[in-house]
């Protein structure tokens, strides 16, 4: 199981904590934040191309290809599903649409290219997002330990 602890500072300003690491997130200044560290829609953009550099990479090591580096540019606009440019037919009232522009270096040929774009599209933060998800919250009245 994955942990991560999210303590809300001064302002916007968060902290996450796992595995003895330290990020922060905040907001920008004009929407009220203090600009010390990436928004959480940010944050999840770079864990999906990160992962996604990470995979391709994990996976050209395996088959001996000659992947010098990976450069993903990942965006993302949020839609209502009525005014959405593209093909849907789910029943959720918005829609994220993700955009991955993958470069991958190196003297590859234009099949493993290939192969390396689809075993990118594999990644696991890639399947938490198009897979079905449960998320629960609970409600707690006291500190929540480092262990937990």
């Amino acid at each position: 199981m994955l942990n991560v602890k999210v303590t809300l500072g001064a302002g916007y300003e968060t902290l996450i904590e796992t595995r003895g690491l330290t990020a922060t997130a905040d907001e920008p200044i004009e929407d009220g934040g203090t600009n010390k560290g990436m928004t959480p829609r940010e944050l999840l953009l770079g864990a999906l191309g990160a992962c996604a550099a990470i995979t391709a990479k994990l996976y050209a090591t395996r088959k001996g290809w000659p992947l010098e580096g990976v450069e993903i540019n990942v965006s993302s606009e949020r839609y209502k599903a009525s005014e959405y440019p593209g093909t849907y037919t789910g029943t959720s009232a918005n829609i994220s649409d993700f955009r991955q522009l993958i470069n991958f270096k190196g003297d590859l040929t234009e099949e493993q290219r290939t192969r390396l774009l689809e075993i990118a599209g594999k990644c696991p933060v890639h399947r938490i997002l198009t897979e079905d998800n449960f998320l629960f919250e609970e409600l707690v009245t006291q500190a929540i330990s480092e262990e937990s």
